[in-house]
């Protein structure tokens, strides 16, 4: 059988020479490699996305917020055995809850014991029991505003921050109350109305007398 003519390249005009058929073969397997490579891609990214889409549809949600309810009384124990002056855990009423407890430290170097409340009326009043505080501590957590008076809860006397009128960001310190007994400084802030800033400020009186 005769041998057939080698092709004729239109874009050369002349028929390859082996060089060229070999590089034209190498730059079409190139391509398929690179074309599959792209493919198995998109494959591998499609199959991830069913994955997290069907993981968004079987786990169970809720529109409700998340409020923890933490034990105090329980992170106060554990708190205890690095401190010397007692952790103060008010005895509150059903209605309220804690959505936080913990040691705090601030940059001027006052650790203090902290527990978050939320009252019966779902506002917040952070209680603060500074071991050793100093002024500045105290005016940082009430955001460098004035105090306007004072008054006395089951026979402590405490320091007001009333912040409810102002016009000035003050954060949560809306309203406040500090008292000092021992080493440690009291501060109580937050949302809340003046009736539950008393209820807890009560609560709090047999560990402000277990300071002296």
């Amino acid at each position: 059988m005769a041998n057939r003519a080698p092709r004729v390249v239109a874009e050369l005009g002349r028929p390859e020479t082996p060089e060229e058929t070999a590089a034209r073969k190498a730059e079409a397997a190139r391509l398929r490699r690179q074309r599959q490579t792209v493919v198995n891609l998109l494959l591998a990214l499609g199959a991830s996305l069913a994955v997290v889409l069907v993981l968004v549809l079987i786990v169970p949600r809720s529109d409700a917020p998340i409020e923890r309810d933490v034990d105090v009384a329980a992170v106060a124990e554990q708190a205890q055995s690095v401190n010397d002056d007692p952790l103060a855990v008010p005895d509150l009423s059903e209605g309220w809850r804690s959505n936080a407890a913990g040691l705090r430290s601030s940059v001027d170097g006052v650790n203090a014991w902290y527990a978050g409340y939320l009252t019966p009326s779902d506002e917040y009043i952070g209680m603060y029991q500074g071991i050793d505080a100093n002024p500045t501590w105290v005016a940082d957590l009430l955001a460098r505003t004035p105090a306007t008076g004072t008054t006395t809860i089951d026979g402590v006397e405490w320091t007001v921050y009333d912040n409810r009128d102002t016009s000035a960001d003050v954060g949560n310190a809306r309203y406040g109350l500090t008292t000092e007994a021992g080493g440690s400084t009291f501060v109580l802030l937050g949302t809340a109305t003046s009736e539950e800033f008393e209820t807890i400020a009560a609560a709090l009186v047999p560990a402000i007398d277990a300071q002296d």
